[in-house]
């Protein structure tokens, strides 16, 4: 399995000099192939390198495989929507592969700069990257974010083979004022991320009014701040539902929601919920999760497993089975329960039998 960590780098005063200038040259270099691509209306790299690599090389005194990166980095952008010119931040990230970066040992990094070669000291090697047995992979990325420079890289972990064939399955059913619901009946609040999430609303609102250069840093910082906590939270969940698995020898069932903001339809009060609604993200933090603890996930068709009557001799479907968006009482049998859990348990029989519950929940399956 890859995982992408970010490595955090102690450069002298000196080094963070000569990297900062040749981020600036790369990146520069980067907007000038992105004219070239857009005039030409063009992507490829091969014809765009025909046209700027020599200039490139003299304007802004980059080695050979800078220039290649530089010219990679803007096809790339150009080719996912070729309708605008792509501009790039003059620290934005830039790519280092194995031609102009070397490991020194697993405690620095040697990198490129317009001036020569400089070892960096890994200051922070991160969970996976210092695991026995794991190995970095391709080209890392060099990022510079609140005057600290990190090292995006990809690392190959081992995944464990899954244990045993679980005897059943968790079923979690993911949602914006429950996060997660597991099919154990236990619930992790959205409530504290969307006051957070409305609260950084306000003040955004506020500071774009202003437009001043000390209210546009201060944007960004709360915007990283918010995707900081956003993601701890998914971290925590996700976390949790793993270790309860692997606890009781479970295997996880997720509901697919892929497109689901194009199919739900909500007021406009709740549509900035729905739209900063991170289900992708925590269903990839389980996702491999799962994969390294030898847990296995399965993805279920998530249709109206929040209107199906669990139990095994009614597994009754209508809307009417939920009269609000909390609970749940069928309205054939008469079972009751809150709608997120009877959703969960709906979710774990489709991974149980391979199919929608059309006739119900079994015993086994719950």
């Amino acid at each position: 399995m890859f995982v992408t960590e970010m490595l955090k780098l102690a450069p002298s005063p000196e080094q963070a000099e000569a990297l900062l200038a040749t981020m600036r040259a790369c990146n520069a270099a980067a907007n000038r192939v992105a004219e070239v691509a857009f005039d030409h209306r063009t992507a490829n790299k091969v014809a765009v390198q025909k046209l700027v690599y020599v200039h490139l090389r003299h304007e802004f005194g980059l080695s050979a495989q800078m220039a290649v990166r530089s010219i990679a980095k803007a096809c790339e952008a150009y080719k996912r929507d070729k309708t605008i010119k792509p501009a790039f931040r003059a620290t934005g990230a830039i790519a280092y592969d194995q031609r102009i970066m070397s490991w020194k040992g697993s405690e620095a990094v040697s990198l490129l700069t317009l001036t020569g070669r400089v070892v960096v000291p890994v200051l922070y090697r991160g969970r996976w990257s210092s695991t026995a047995g794991a190995s970095m992979r391709g080209q890392a990325d060099l990022v510079y974010r609140d005057k600290m420079f990190f090292l995006a890289v990809v690392v190959d972990v081992a995944e464990l083979p899954a244990a045993h064939e679980p005897g059943a399955w968790l079923g979690v059913d993911l949602g914006i004022v429950n996060l997660a619901t597991d099919s154990t009946g236990q619930t992790h609040c959205g409530r504290r991320v969307r006051a957070i999430r409305r609260r950084n609303a306000r003040l955004r609102a506020k500071l774009q009014a202003k437009a001043t250069k000390s209210a546009k840093r201060l944007l960004k910082k709360r915007r990283r701040k918010e995707s900081r906590f956003a993601r701890d939270v998914n971290h925590v969940i996700s976390k949790h539902l793993v270790g309860k698995a692997k606890d009781t020898r479970h295997g996880i069932a997720l509901e697919d929601l892929e497109g689901i903001r194009d199919r739900v339809t909500v007021t406009k009060a709740r549509r900035a919920d729905l739209h900063s609604w991170s289900f992708h993200q925590l269903r990839t933090f389980v996702t491999y999760k799962a994969a390294l603890a030898g847990v296995p996930v399965i993805l279920v068709d998530p249709r109206d497993t929040s209107r199906t009557c669990p139990d095994p001799r009614c597994g009754h479907i209508d809307r009417r089975n939920r009269p609000n968006r909390d609970n749940f009482r069928c309205i054939r049998c008469g079972l009751a329960g809150p709608a997120d859990h009877i959703a969960a348990i709906n979710i774990g029989c489709r991974a149980a039998v391979g199919q929608p519950n059309i006739g119900g929940c079994s015993d086994s399956a719950a």
